[in-house]
């Protein structure tokens, strides 16, 4: 918790703050104030925070750093209105978020690394591998900015922007305890996805935890060997290990898992494909959902994103084997759609995205 000699203050969860604010010598109230003006409020100073004693304000701003990030750039699709923010860190490192109107509400995803290392074949977000975790409060920031930015609330949350959220563990379950917190802004559990690319410990431990949060598996193959090929990760942890996971997972939290499938013309989309991924989801397709990904073409791949036919007939095959197959919503097309392509144009050129 701790950025050079000052506490990251933004990252600490209730318990965290108020055991800090009592080494301050502080009063355990105000930590609540405190925690409330951070995460209710999304104070950006600590002078903000006009119920506290100017004595300790000076504390906090001695003491500590607040992580507010800052907006490089916005893009708005003339689509749909979705909205694409690139962020820039304060070691100058850039990440991004994305906002997305729904009629049911507003839903954010965010990225939880800065870069990747999982190194998925078709995904822009691996190329020039990780960089670092973000902070708990670098996740929870890309919320509130946005937030903050459109004056709307937002009902949703995915973790599934740039970055394996598995791989930054211990931070990713501080944001999520921090997120639905009633002093914070409350979100409800059942409204969070978390994404993985099937990182098996991790999986089970984050069941073992018992949120009520969404699991989204990266799947985007039938089989063991064909996922092999698109997905490094498959080489340390096989498919019927994470399929098993899955299972785990629903047993221990009553929670279905999404299973996401990046279409990708020619590699994963054919009737054959279809009939693997319905075999293999068969035992558990009452406790899953398929989510089909027409992939978003990425400059430095060869991946091609399969026609809206061909699309439309992949699901029809996984409906017909009793499969609960839907299509994603294609938003912010115009807009650098793939995940991690904004930040791949701005730090592989000149800043200009």
């Amino acid at each position: 918790m701790e950025t050079g000699q000052r506490a990251d203050i933004k990252s600490m969860d209730r318990e965290e703050l108020q055991e800090f604010v009592e080494r301050l010598g502080e009063k355990k109230y105000r930590a609540k104030q405190i925690y409330e003006w951070l995460h209710k409020k999304q104070a950006s100073s600590f002078d903000e925070m006009t119920n506290l004693p100017k004595s300790l304000i000076a504390k906090l701003k001695e003491a500590c750093v607040l992580t507010v990030l800052k907006s490089e750039t916005v893009q708005v699709s003339k689509e749909d209105g979705t909205k694409k923010y690139l962020f820039v860190l304060s070691d100058g490192n850039v990440i991004e978020s994305v906002w997305m109107k729904y009629k049911h509400g507003n839903s954010v995803c965010i990225s939880s690394q800065a870069g990747c290392r999982m190194g998925c074949r078709f995904c822009a977000s691996a190329i020039g591998g990780l960089v670092r975790n973000l902070t708990t409060a670098e996740m929870l920031d890309q919320i509130y900015r946005i937030g903050r930015e459109t004056g709307e609330r937002v009902s949703n949350v995915v973790v599934m922007g740039t970055g394996e959220p598995l791989d930054n563990y211990e931070n990713l379950l501080r944001f999520l305890r921090v997120l639905t917190d009633e002093d914070g802004l409350h979100i409800s559990q059942r409204n969070i996805t978390v994404s993985t690319c099937g990182i098996v410990p991790k999986m089970r431990m984050l069941a073992d935890e018992n949120f009520q949060i969404t699991l989204a598996l990266s799947l985007h193959a039938p089989t063991q060997e064909k996922r092999s090929m698109l997905m490094p990760v498959a080489g340390t942890y096989g498919l019927e290990e994470v399929m098993e996971a899955c299972r785990y997972y629903f047993f221990r939290t009553g929670r279905r898992v999404t299973f996401e499938y990046s279409l990708s013309s020619g590699v994963n989309d054919s009737d054959e494909d279809a009939k693997q991924l319905i075999l293999l989801l068969r035992g558990i397709d009452a406790k899953c959902h398929v989510n089909l990904i027409p992939i978003n073409p990425v400059r430095e791949r060869d991946f091609k994103q399969p026609k809206r036919q061909s699309v439309l007939q992949f699901q029809k095959k996984l409906q017909e084997g009793g499969i609960n197959a839907t299509i994603r919503r294609e938003m912010g097309q115009d807009i650098d759609g793939a995940c991690g392509q904004l930040r791949r144009k701005y730090t592989a050129g000149t800043g200009e995205p």
